[in-house]
């Protein structure tokens, strides 16, 4: 957790406080923000469809919960979360299928369920080459039109431009009632 931004970490922990149950990291890569997130004493699971970074995960953090899931089935029942943490994976997620995801996201989380996106920013929707896999920077006002279309409420909306890195910018919304 080392390199990750200082506000990311200040966002993540405000945002997870509002969180009364069990929090799902969609995307959870090698486990730093479930284990962070552990750490804070939050109900979380984290979440992958690489099966490697899965065993790194389990590796490094083998006090918290690791399993296979995709971003479009997370492998839990309807309403059963109060939050989804989405940090930097829905940007490997092609634009015409990023409603399957947020979709799901919104099956998964109970009303009033919290929504938290971090992602690329950019000035359109344009895939990059990322170290991982394919991926998509989007305009902030543009991805929270599609998460609005998936049954959220938008609360925030943040970006950061910071030297010799690509822009930053994070949605937390709630699953409407």
């Amino acid at each position: 957790m080392d390199v990750a931004h200082e506000a990311d970490r200040d966002l993540v922990v405000r945002w997870v406080r509002g969180c009364q149950g069990p929090v799902i990291d969609a995307g959870c890569g090698p486990g730093q923000w479930t284990d962070f997130l552990r750490q804070w004493g939050v109900d979380v699971e984290g979440v992958d469809v690489v099966p490697e970074f899965l065993a790194e995960a389990v590796a490094r953090f083998p006090a918290a919960t690791f399993r296979l899931a995709t971003l479009d089935d997370l492998g839990v029942g309807d309403r059963s979360v109060s939050g989804v943490l989405c940090w930097y994976s829905l940007i490997h997620t092609a634009p015409e299928h990023i409603g399957q995801a947020l979709g799901e996201f919104a099956r998964c989380l109970i009303p009033g369920g919290g929504l938290l996106l971090g992602f690329f920013e950019g000035p359109k929707v344009e895939p990059f080459a990322h170290a991982v896999t394919m991926a998509y920077r989007w305009p902030v006002d543009e991805l929270a039109c599609h998460v609005e279309n998936a049954g959220f409420v938008v609360q925030e909306r943040h970006t950061r431009s910071d030297p010799g890195v690509r822009p930053h910018g994070a949605l937390t919304a709630v699953r409407q009632l």
